[in-house]
């Protein structure tokens, strides 16, 4: 029962994660339906960002608090990967809006592949450590153990999804984005700008990839160059699984994934010493996606056009 709820924690905390990064890619799809395969990248950037940041202010003596260094670190950040999404809606994307589907696909790889080049060169190939500047304080919850870390991520996810919610059902932008996802020449008929709607898609979810990235590299205490290709790949998987194009599904894919990943391999680590648990975390993922495409390709929630976005 320990094991149940340490590993339940654990994923809850992990899935808050993948909900976010799986957000970003819904809002896409559901406008355009392209699968932004370069949003994991936008992760990676933003959480090497942030690290860059925090132990530049460190390393300056300036004495601020963990919420200060942690704050500025998002704050150079999310700009840069807001910066970064328009870039690519706007050189890569745009272009070829009416073109055949593989093309965008195509193109969406390439530019991942770019992202994860122009990283290496500019940070390298090593890995950063994330300073300990978060309290290690634990807590015992019925014989689990939580962390300060662990209940700030679900806490500050939550909050951001919330917010996006609000963005989405009680604002003028968010009426757009969904008659936008609907019937985007009946809603450019009635005076939205498509293509504004479409780059704020490419932003808000630039901002939360930003944020995820700060999250995750806190979380397991490294950043580099290649991290937001599995974290991608994961968080998409989040999205199908629980319906892509659906903001409920993306948020309740993201919280299974992670709790099924971190049951997995806390009970087959158990069972073999914690060494094929640690390494086969990866599979349950990919496992799950293959299921949920044979069995219902729809999703688990399925994409209900009304409030795609």
């Amino acid at each position: 029962m320990d094991i149940f709820l340490q590993q339940l924690i654990n994923g809850i905390t992990l899935g808050s994660i993948y909900a976010l990064v799986a957000l970003g890619y819904t809002m896409v799809y559901g406008i355009i339906g392209l699968i932004n395969f370069a949003h994991g990248e936008l992760v990676m950037v933003g959480a090497l960002t942030a690290l860059s940041v925090i132990k530049g202010l460190m390393a300056a003596g300036l004495g601020l608090p963990p919420a200060a260094l942690m704050m500025a670190g998002l704050l150079v950040a999310m700009p840069l990967c807001m910066l970064l999404a328009y870039a690519m809606e706007r050189v890569a994307y745009r272009p070829l809006r009416g073109s055949p589907r593989l093309a965008p696909l195509i193109t969406a790889i390439g530019v991942s592949i770019v992202l994860q080049n122009v990283a290496m060169m500019f940070w390298g190939r090593s890995y950063f450590s994330f300073p300990g500047i978060v309290g290690a304080t634990t807590y015992n919850v019925g014989g689990a153990v939580i962390t300060d870390l662990q209940i700030l991520i679900v806490l500050l996810a939550a909050a951001l999804m919330a917010g996006l919610l609000f963005i989405v059902h009680r604002t003028r932008l968010g009426l757009a984005m969904r008659a936008t996802a609907e019937n985007a020449p009946v809603a450019g008929l009635m005076g939205v700008d498509a293509n504004r709607v479409i780059v704020a898609a490419f932003v808000l979810g630039a901002a939360l990839a930003a944020v995820a990235g700060l999250m995750v590299s806190a979380y397991y205490g490294i950043a580099h160059y290649y991290m937001g290709f599995m974290l991608g790949l994961k968080a998409f998987t989040a999205a199908v699984l629980g319906g892509i194009g659906n903001f409920a599904g993306a948020m309740l894919g993201g919280l299974l994934l992670g709790i099924i990943e971190s049951l997995g391999a806390g009970y087959i680590g158990d069972l073999t010493g914690d060494f094929l648990g640690s390494n086969y975390q990866d599979v349950f993922a990919f496992f799950v996606l293959i299921i949920v495409l044979t069995i219902r390709p729809s999703g688990l929630l399925g994409e209900r056009v009304s409030e795609r976005a």
